[in-house]
């Protein structure tokens, strides 16, 4: 039976190959992006899943609220991380570690040397008792357990130790930092699966004095916390989650910071399950990540959206299709049944066949896949591929995509062509009531509202794109970019050298030494106090260090006062929404008013302009700048920045001169020239992104659409062919039957319009209320959608109804 179901099966594709190859086609291009998207989901929802016990660990994070305003770090503060285990019940394991880096690496018996080193922790034994890791050699319950001890992973430990065998690499010796000498206690296997604790080494906890940090047994700044300071722990399994939370809530009272200006802030220490590590975008991008990758819920939802749409769509075309192919067929089912096939056989019959095309279809959706993805390759992981198709788990999830798909785009076909009378159609008599043609036009007009929703949507997020990376920030990001110094050799006597050469560049218009450029993701901030007479207020201030040329670099002008005299002097200059915050109707009025720093009063002598310090999805925040206060101890200035100038065939030559200038004073560093329009070009990554996959989504859906409308189309002029053939004896012309013929399907096409217009609206408006300036909703854009929808199915409707117009009316009419 089944040997005979292919047959025929393959006899009927083989015999209809346009509109085989137009199901195949539209069925391809929905199984093809689900598996893509099916693969990306996957991707990011398995990192650090095969921990053991994974759903018991979590991380501490901590959250302060003040005046109105939240901050997360995911850091915790350095006595926590010591005193949380001992006195929270339901805890069975906990383990702090803190990233670290390392200025210098050297193998002195193969005389090797290695520089910047990243990617590494300071730990102790219980971060591999909480971990999974794959011991090659070591002891991993001792291996962290003294100062001067590291762990190294295969690949780490193959670079220090070339042509030996990884295994013997425990017991010898590395020096670090040019004098302190440590040995390698053990060697794990690298991950092969995603995680993003990735690290590459393990310096033991003991370590931290060696190295210059606070110690964690005798340190007890409760009130300073660092990203870099990670504590995870591991719950029992009859543990109390509220009991566990009711313990942080008391640390966080009983340690609250005493300072006058923290009076009215809360601490708020939080439990991240691990599971939620991979998409903790309110904590940024996880440190230790090579990747730049967040995972965001969010869209990651939005994308199983698409890809349920665009099934919908093959399917919604698949059962068009087969309708408009009843007529050709019925003979077929007539004489099926006049020779004893049962209804419950045509079925089956049917469904074999749409199961033939769905398995050709996904078929193609593997060969097709790998070029999709490669589309998005742009704002993808490097390392995401579609290997977990070809798995166990991946090709049973292929198998039951096509059953699924088979079953939803064949089984109204079939039941529709199992139901025609053999005598009606062996007669050439068929139903000419409306069984079947709703459905099949309920189904145009739901993928003419997915096809003009993705037009609308991705038109509008464009424009909204556009806006905002057309929108004068308010500094100056054209030709203007900074060099960062080592982090690992900040002395202030190479940064001098290195920032004189540069000021001497004759081709570089403005050059300043200062932090953080005037826009980033990376910013400070402190609480800066005002008391005057019965006024006072606490202000939560983000704080911008630079010289005396930096304001000029960054074309920031000064409203009102001056800038600041030297760097020597501490002086404050502020924005404008900082005066508005402490209260000032006019923002002038700052100027000459002092602010107390902890115990210090700081005079500001200046109001400088407003402008965004972030994407234009956040606001404008108070800001104040300020000089280098710290000297040789601690400088904020570790950024040399400049201004190229606008005759772009100088660029190159200034930064030539740049590179020779870093390679004079640090000639074992890599020099790392940033822009600064790249960086706010990276503050819309994801919306770029956005923008290319519903490009792609939208021409995936009119395409389909268009199939499904061209269905539609031929079953309605094979069944009013005889009435064309009247019309043309009576006097017709070609272009008033095309447009007898178009009007139906225009209405169609006007309904799905006037259906996704207000489902358009309300999706753009949830998505924009991300940002703080925001584009108008313009109604040409919405009619844009519709008009180029109506444009492209006249299109499509005249292709077929202009050959149907064209008939001969003797050879339509023959028979009557």
């Amino acid at each position: 039976m089944i040997v005979n179901y292919l047959k025929i099966a393959l006899r009927s594709i083989l015999k209809n190959k346009l509109f085989s190859l137009i199901n195949v086609l539209g069925l391809s291009i929905g199984v093809c992006a689900t598996m893509v998207i099916g693969s990306i989901v996957h991707y990011d929802f398995t990192f650090d899943t095969f921990h053991k016990d994974k759903d018991r660990i979590y991380r501490l994070t901590t959250e302060w609220e003040s005046h109105g305003n939240t901050f997360s770090n995911r850091g915790v503060a350095l006595p926590l991380a010591r005193t949380f285990q001992e006195g929270t019940t339901g805890v069975e394991l906990a383990t702090h570690f803190r990233n670290t880096s390392f200025s210098k690496v050297e193998n002195k018996n193969l005389d090797l040397t290695f520089k910047n080193i990243q990617n590494s922790i300071l730990a102790d034994n219980t971060y591999f008792q909480l971990f999974t890791y794959d011991w090659i050699a070591g002891d991993k319950e001792s291996a962290l357990a003294e100062a001067a001890q590291v762990v190294l992973t295969r690949k780490t430990a193959e670079k220090y130790f070339p042509h030996t065998e990884v295994g013997t690499v425990v017991g010898k010796t590395l020096m670090y930092n040019d004098s302190i000498p440590v040995k390698v206690t053990g060697v794990v296997a690298n991950f092969t699966q995603n995680s993003d604790l990735r690290f590459s080494e393990f310096m033991s906890m003991a370590s931290a004095k060696m190295f210059g940090l606070p110690d964690i047994e005798t340190n007890n700044e409760w009130n300073s916390t660092s990203s870099g300071n990670q504590l995870f722990f591991k719950i029992k399994d009859e543990a109390s989650i509220v009991a566990i939370r009711s313990r942080l809530d008391a640390l966080a009272k009983e340690h609250k910071n005493k300072a006058p200006w923290a009076e009215n802030e809360t601490r708020t220490f939080l439990m991240q399950p691990l599971s939620e590590i991979h998409f903790g975008g309110e904590y940024a991008e996880y440190p230790f990540n090579n990747s730049e990758h967040v995972a965001s819920i969010k869209v990651l939802k939005s994308l199983g959206f698409v890809a349920l749409f665009l099934l919908l769509l093959g399917c919604a075309n698949f059962i068009n299709l087969n309708s408009a192919q009843a007529l050709t067929r019925a003979k077929e089912i007539g004489i099926r049944k006049t020779l004893g096939s049962s209804k419950k056989q045509v079925i089956r019959q049917f469904l074999f066949e749409s199961f033939i095309l769905t398995s050709i279809a996904a078929a193609l959706s593997l060969v097709l896949a790998p070029f999709l993805l490669r589309q998005f390759s742009d704002f993808l992981p490097g390392d995401i591929s579609l290997s977990v198709l070809y798995s166990f788990v991946g090709i049973l999830g292929i198998i039951g995509l096509v059953v699924l798909v088979a079953i939803l785009s064949g089984f109204y076909p079939a039941f529709v062509l199992s139901g025609f009378r053999p005598a009606s159609v062996l007669k050439g008599q068929f139903s000419k009531g409306d069984q079947g043609v709703r459905l099949r036009k309920t189904l145009t007009v739901f993928q003419f509202v997915v096809a003009q929703v993705f037009i609308i949507g991705t038109l509008l997020v464009a424009k909204q794109l556009h806006y905002v990376m057309n929108t004068d920030m308010g500094i100056k990001t054209d030709a203007v970019a900074f060099v960062t110094v080592p982090r690992n050799d900040r002395s202030a006597i190479k940064k001098e050298r290195f920032f004189s050469q540069v000021k001497e560049i004759k081709q570089l218009f403005s050059v300043s030494l200062g932090g953080d450029p005037p826009a980033s993701n990376s910013y400070t901030s402190t609480v800066l106090d005002y008391f005057k007479d019965d006024h006072e207020k606490h202000q939560s201030t983000q704080i911008l260090w630079g010289d005396a040329n930096y304001l000029d670099t960054y074309n920031i002008p000064i409203i009102s006062g001056r800038d600041r005299l030297n760097d020597s002097i501490q002086e404050y200059v502020v924005n404008e929404a900082f005066a508005k915050e402490m209260g000032f109707e006019n923002p002038e009025d700052v100027v000459g008013e002092f602010l107390k720093l902890d115990t210090t009063n700081i005079q500001i002598v200046g109001l400088m302009q407003d402008f965004n310090q972030r994407s234009l999805k956040s606001g404008i925040n108070p800001m104040a700048m300020t000089g280098d206060w710290g000297g040789d101890n601690y400088s904020p200035f570790h950024s040399v920045h400049f201004d190229l100038g606008p005759d772009p065939e100088q660029w190159d030559v200034a930064i030539k001169q740049i590179e020779e200038a870093w390679s004079t004073v640090y000639p074992e560093e890599e020099m790392r020239l940033q822009f600064m329009d790249e960086i706010v070009k990276n503050f819309y990554r994801t919306e770029r992104s956005t923008v290319q996959l519903l490009k792609w989504a939208t021409g995936l859906a009119i395409l389909i659409s268009c199939m499904g409308l061209l269905g539609l189309v031929v079953y309605t002029t094979e069944r009013r062919v005889k009435e064309i053939g009247v019309r043309k004896v009576l006097g017709a012309n070609v272009a008033q039957l095309n447009l007898l013929l178009c009007k139906e399907f225009l209405i169609l096409v006007g309904i799905a319009f006037a259906i996704s217009v207000p489902i358009s609206w309300y999706l753009i408006q949830e998505w924009i209320q991300d940002f703080a300036y925001k584009t108008n909703m313009s109604w040409w854009v919405f009619m844009s959608g519709g008009l180029g929808m109506v444009l492209v199915a006249i299109a499509v409707i005249s292709a077929r109804t202009y050959k149907t117009a064209k008939i001969n009316p003797v050879d339509s009419l023959r028979n009557e």
